[in-house]
């Protein structure tokens, strides 16, 4: 596994300045409309993980002296080249490597420094000057229900007994120029604080602030699957190799990164009584999803932030040819959470499991070598017993050693001639739970009051060598026959010939 090197960028300024000086940015000085046109590019642009990070310094409405905000950042993350610069390895380190390292990333602990000041507390906006449209929040889809100015941030909340802070990234939508309604399920750790608050004495509301704009380490954590009971900034400190210094809000008793670029404060409301219409947006899933309902709302109580900020927003929505940002993060979590949860299953002989970036976890690839039978099978079952399948892992397909699971035409070959239906190599789980956003769900099923978030039929395909066939005396005792490749000894003698013929060595990807 590769060594890396923790890096602290200071800031979202500091990050800005090394993609910069890696090539990952591009800075756009015409003029572009908030309105549908900035979303649109950035969807085009990211392409799939091989586009830039974009940073819009010229947005319609807002490129006046006097605009409070007048740039967006987006797509920082999506792309595994920058990924690994966040975790402090060579922008070309292989996707295996970045999941070997995420396998134990989100495990590391550098606590927090509280500082008494910082650069997000230039501008204070209370009261009556409160204004969220002041903000070039961008409306990313034309079929949203809003703008969305919680996309990729920081969401803060902590739970009233131990006062262990979370920091998750949940969609927010402006409803007026004080409240942002969210969407966020119970199961999540903002669920499990809204709970807490309700029991500790029944309150309607529950502190909350949102960071926007900060190093990189803040959403990738954010987004991640950290262990409930841990401070996510205590895991964004070991990332970068420093603590994060935080400073307290001005009106709830909750702590951000002092260096963030924009901070709302404010109180979420846990009494339906309150909640405002958000949604739907367009999902994860690459479909719009959420539909227009009653949601908990942010009260906005203080905005605070550095002079001439950045918003920093992604783009949501995984597809085909374009890849979110969550997508790309989440092909690395995702992975390295089900990793470990297999080897914490006592599954043995896994050598490599991947998300695709495409999917955003959904579908899970495990790459093992067999000593017995039903291993394949095992391993589904671990995965889809843990905390960690929550909305996650949907279908999983089990491959041998042989097969690159980061190259799908050799997945696809492993499922069209090792995998026979008829021998149990296709396995459902029914009624699990699952994830209410999937359209494939049906809607009477996709009821969080019923499920929690949604309910799935889980699949397992096993698309490994079967055991349980006879050993051939054909194929010298093996199941299988031999592979129609050429042995080693001739490849190596073939290709020291093809410059002589005028040929290159074909491309592995």
């Amino acid at each position: 596994m590769m060594k890396r090197k923790p890096v602290a960028f200071g800031d979202l300024r500091g990050w800005i300045a090394a993609l910069k000086a890696a090539g990952e940015l591009r800075e756009i000085d015409a003029e572009v409309d908030w309105n549908i046109e900035l979303g649109t590019i950035a969807r085009l642009a990211q392409g799939p993980g091989t586009g830039p990070a974009l940073i819009f310094n010229n947005i319609k409405d807002y490129n006046s002296s006097n605009s409070r905000c007048r740039r967006v950042l987006t797509g920082g993350l999506s792309s595994h080249r920058r990924i690994a610069m966040l975790l402090g390895l060579p922008p070309d380190a292989h996707p295996r490597e970045l999941v070997k390292i995420g396998r134990n990333i989100l495990t590391g602990s550098i606590p927090p420094r509280i500082v008494k000041d910082g650069p997000v507390k230039e501008n204070v906006i209370t009261g009556k000057d409160i204004d969220l449209y002041e903000l070039p929040v961008p409306y990313w889809n034309r079929l949203d229900g809003g703008r969305y100015i919680l996309t990729f941030g920081g969401v803060v909340t902590k739970d009233p007994e131990s006062n262990v802070m979370n920091v998750g990234v949940y969609r927010g939508m402006i409803a007026d120029k004080t409240h942002i309604p969210i969407l966020m399920w119970r199961a999540q750790h903002i669920g499990h604080h809204v709970t807490a608050w309700q029991q500790h004495g029944g309150k309607p509301e529950m502190p909350i602030a949102v960071a926007i704009g900060w190093e990189p380490a803040l959403d990738f954590t954010a987004g991640g699957p950290v262990p409930k009971g841990t401070c996510e900034y205590d895991v964004m400190g070991a990332i970068r190799g420093e603590p994060v210094e935080l400073v307290k809000c001005e009106t709830v008793d909750l702590y951000v990164p002092a260096s963030a670029e924009i901070v709302i404060e404010g109180w979420l409301g846990i009494d339906p009584a309150s909640y405002q219409m958000e949604g739907p947006f367009a999902e994860f899933t690459g479909y719009f999803a959420g539909d227009r309902a009653p949601k908990p709302t942010i009260r906005v109580t203080a905005i605070t932030h550095r002079n001439n900020p950045i918003l920093r927003g992604t783009i949501e929505g995984a597809l085909p040819g374009s890849y979110s940002e969550n997508a790309m993060c989440s092909s690395i979590m995702r992975a390295g959470a089900a990793w470990n949860v297999l080897d914490r299953a006592g599954v043995p002989g896994i050598t490599d499991v991947w998300c695709q970036p495409v999917q955003a976890g959904i579908n899970l690839l495990i790459q093992m070598k067999q000593s017995y039978r039903g291993q394949a099978k095992q391993a589904a079952n671990a995965v889809w017993g843990s905390s960690a399948a929550h909305v996650r892992y949907k279908n999983i397909t089990v491959v041998d050693d042989d097969i690159d699971i980061h190259d799908y035409a050799a997945v696809d070959w492993a499922i069209a001639y090792r995998v026979n239906a008829g021998e149990d190599d296709i396995v459902i789980m029914p009624a699990t739970f699952g994830l209410g956003l999937d359209p494939s769900t049906r809607r009477r099923d996709r009821n969080p009051a019923l499920f929690g978030t949604g309910k799935w039929n889980r699949v397992l395909i096993d698309a490994t060598v079967n055991l349980d066939y006879e050993p051939d005396p054909d194929f010298d005792g093996a199941r299988f026959p031999p592979k129609a490749w050429p042995d080693q000894k001739d490849v190596e003698a073939a290709y020291a010939r093809f410059k002589e013929l005028g040929l290159d060595k074909p491309k592995t990807s």
